[in-house]
């Protein structure tokens, strides 16, 4: 589906652009790159800008017109940061997102086009396109950076595909522990540990077992509906261990003052 996708960049002026939207590209699965007429290409800060996506820029198709660009093409969205007399179908980068990996999905071959970074797309160029595209800055510094104006796009294009085919949108990462660190603590080991936060309790001065008031109690009830795992009650039965030696410590300095 992403192959039916290019990215179409008309007469960009500053190399740097075009490796900053090729790595763009590149971040979001996307790899098919036209030029039309760039100022300045090959070039050696358009490598640069690329960081690792030198391969999207060695087989970017150059051309001379946006219609040997858009040939093929089925679908053609281009962006327009400026409001223009002629009323077009006008999507966000969302809704955008949505139809391209939707038509896509069906075959269609899909043109993102984007203009030169001080003036854009002209409106006969846009009027070539299906549907216009405008990002939502704020409209007291609207202007985006080509590259970042990729990114938008193809970030969106990617968020949908990833929907499209049930795919996460976040990879949670698996915890590095033993086999056994899921495991759930067993009502003896809980019961040794209440043993053992008790008796810090005391030591720090925190819990008078002539007076209570029900807090171990109160404690029971909240290790037990946090469902205490074996590798979690370590922890806790550690940090109980330092804090008994802390006590201990301050109690042998205070002794040391008195005398």
């Amino acid at each position: 589906m992403l192959q039916n996708i290019r990215v179409v960049l008309v007469n960009t002026s500053h190399p740097g652009n075009i490796g900053g939207a090729a790595r763009a590209m590149k971040n979001m699965g996307l790899s098919r790159l036209v030029l039309v007429e760039p100022r300045i290409f090959p070039s050696h800060e358009a490598d640069a800008r690329a960081s690792g996506a030198t391969d999207i820029l060695e087989n970017a198709q150059v051309v001379a017109t946006l219609e040997e660009a858009l040939a093929g093409c089925t679908l053609v969205f281009g962006t327009s940061a400026r409001d223009r007399r002629i009323p077009w179908p006008l999507l966000d980068p969302r809704e955008s997102g949505l139809k391209v990996v939707e038509e896509a999905g069906q075959g269609a071959q899909i043109a993102l086009v984007f203009g030169r970074e001080d003036s854009g797309l002209t409106n006969d160029e846009l009027q070539r396109c299906h549907f216009h595209v405008h990002i939502p800055s704020d409209p007291e510094f609207s202007s985006l950076n080509l590259a970042t104006a990729v990114q938008v796009l193809t970030y969106e294009v990617r968020m949908s595909w990833l929907a499209a085919e049930g795919r996460p949108s976040k990879v949670e990462k698996d915890e590095v522990a033993s086999p056994r660190s899921d495991e759930l603590a067993t009502m003896d080991e809980l019961e040794r540990f209440y043993e053992h936060l008790q008796q810090t309790l005391v030591a720090i001065d925190f819990l008078d077992p002539e007076k209570p008031r029900h807090l171990m109690a109160r404690l029971r009830r909240l290790y037990g509906r946090s469902s205490v795992s074996r590798a979690e009650m370590n922890i806790l039965r550690g940090i109980l261990t330092e804090t008994q030696k802390a006590a201990r410590g301050e109690l042998i300095k205070r002794k040391n003052e008195d005398v």
